[in-house]
């Protein structure tokens, strides 16, 4: 029979999607092998009509449906614009032999490049993460986030080639990554390209067509997860008159304490303590941040972070006039460490 007008639906494309073939499965299934891939035929309705699905060496299927009655292709199922009781059952039948294939010969897989699935496998399996697909309007956007923080260090999207490559068209599924300050001296690599859709001064784009290597992407995809983790330093002020944090510690290594900056989780945090101490005393982590809280008494409170404290130091260690040596002239508020006393701090 011959397709009347109306749009053509792509059946199998739209079952199939994000699912690759088990090969060792299909044989002991009902599939035939042959020349160019794999067959398979099912009559249903009553032996009225037959489904023959073929699966090609690269996994993609197709089929076709014949009335059995009249001896010809059944095409009409195919027609969005056909709506009709017994169509509908045609298109039902056949979804479900489709499906059943799908269900028993073909495994979940969440983009639809090779590369694409084997990244997002590599990644899973050194830092635990699937990709999230948290866009309705962008349903192959895959963004993998960070556990603790939820912020995401790299990102899958399917996009024309020429958003990225203007010479050239096609979808083509790209990986975002951030390489910070080492942005520049990437893009000079082969492969790489200015971020689509991302802040070009520290993300890149990489078209993954196998121009680069899994084992390449996958530094890439390292230094991103680093820069997502390159915490903050801060010293913050401690009042010993309005609160012993002594004795706060000896209950527990972990206290709430007020937040009037942007700390982050995961940021170092270095306590003060005000005179008669004028030192630095405690290496803390922020665990949590942004914690609302209202106290308005010796102080005014609105926010608190959760720190943890980590190291002591003795007094003598870091005393204010060391600091002021080092650019630290006050410390009345959070201020970031400067990089040298940031080393000393890390001394051992």
């Amino acid at each position: 029979m011959l397709l009347a007008k109306g749009a053509i639906m792509k059946i199998e494309e739209e079952i199939f999607q994000k699912s690759k073939v088990k090969e060792e499965t299909l044989l002991p299934y009902g599939f035939v092998k042959g020349k160019k891939g794999y067959h398979y035929a099912k009559k249903f309705m009553n032996n009225t009509f037959q489904a023959d699905i073929w699966i090609d060496p690269k996994g993609k299927v197709t089929g076709k449906v014949y009335d059995l009655e009249v001896g010809e292709e059944y095409t009409n199922f195919r027609l969005d614009s056909m709506t009709g009781e017994f169509v509908g059952t045609v298109r039902e039948e056949y979804g479900k032999i489709l499906k059943d294939i799908l269900n028993h010969c073909f495994e979940k897989t969440y983009f639809q490049s090779d590369q694409a699935n084997r990244i997002t496998h590599l990644i899973n399996e050194k830092y635990q993460v699937l990709p999230e697909f948290l866009w309705e309007k962008f349903k192959g956007y895959g963004a993998f986030r960070e556990k603790r923080t939820r912020k995401w260090f790299a990102i899958i999207m399917n996009v024309d080639k020429s958003r990225i490559v203007p010479e050239e068209k096609g979808i083509v599924e790209v990986l975002n990554v951030k390489l910070g300050d080492q942005t520049a001296s990437y893009l000079k690599k082969k492969g790489l390209y200015p971020a689509f859709h991302s802040s070009k001064k520290n993300w890149v784009s990489v078209i993954l067509d196998d121009t680069l290597t899994d084992k390449e992407i996958m530094v890439l995809v390292d230094v991103s997860f680093q820069n997502l983790h390159e915490r903050k330093e801060w010293v913050v002020p401690a009042n010993p008159k309005y609160y012993d944090v002594f004795q706060g510690f000896q209950e527990s290594d972990t206290i709430l304490w007020k937040q009037s900056t942007n700390i982050s989780v995961g940021d170092l945090i270095y306590l003060y303590l005000g005179a008669p101490y004028s030192a630095i005393l405690f290496q803390c982590e922020a665990i949590e941040v942004n914690i609302p809280y209202e106290y308005h008494k010796q102080v005014s409170i609105h926010k608190v972070m959760k720190i943890k404290k980590l190291k002591d130091y003795p007094k003598e260690a870091f005393p204010f006039e060391k600091l002021k040596s080092y650019g630290l002239t006050s410390v009345r508020s959070p201020r970031r460490i400067p990089d040298a006393l940031r080393k000393e701090l890390h001394k051992d």
